[in-house]
């Protein structure tokens, strides 16, 4: 092991052995459920960086859905299909902003995308 460790492992045990962790909050309580149990343990730490960071996988993964649907739209040919997916789109749109709202993220895409496909059907034209 390396020098840091053991560093580490004697001022927990001193520390342990002091009382210090007798009166944490939580104590006796069970741990709270861990968000990230279905994530293999190799990328447990890749996941946490990104939450730390502030992204968090729902988010990447409504995130992956919107660019989905959007790439759909654009090579739908079928106006109905064009029309339920646009719905679609909305409220996948709904769904990601609100998940920035709780973050105190402010976004307007909502505002570009309600009005995103009349803007190419005027370049289309």
């Amino acid at each position: 092991m390396n020098k840091f460790f053991h560093i580490s492992e004697e001022k927990i045990r001193k520390a342990y052995e002091l009382g210090e962790f007798d009166n944490l909050p939580g104590k006796g309580k069970p741990l709270p459920p861990d968000k990230l149990e279905g994530i293999p343990d190799d990328l447990k730490m890749g996941y946490r960086l990104l939450q730390n960071a502030g992204f968090s996988p729902e988010e990447m993964d409504v995130k992956k859905e919107l660019m989905t649907i959007e790439d759909l739209i654009r090579h739908s040919e079928d106006e109905l299909e064009t029309e339920e997916l646009r719905k679609q789109l909305s409220e996948k749109l709904l769904k990601y902003n609100s998940m920035l709202a709780k973050k105190k993220i402010r976004t307007n895409s909502s505002i570009f995308k309600r009005y995103e496909h009349k803007i190419e059907r005027k370049f289309l034209e």
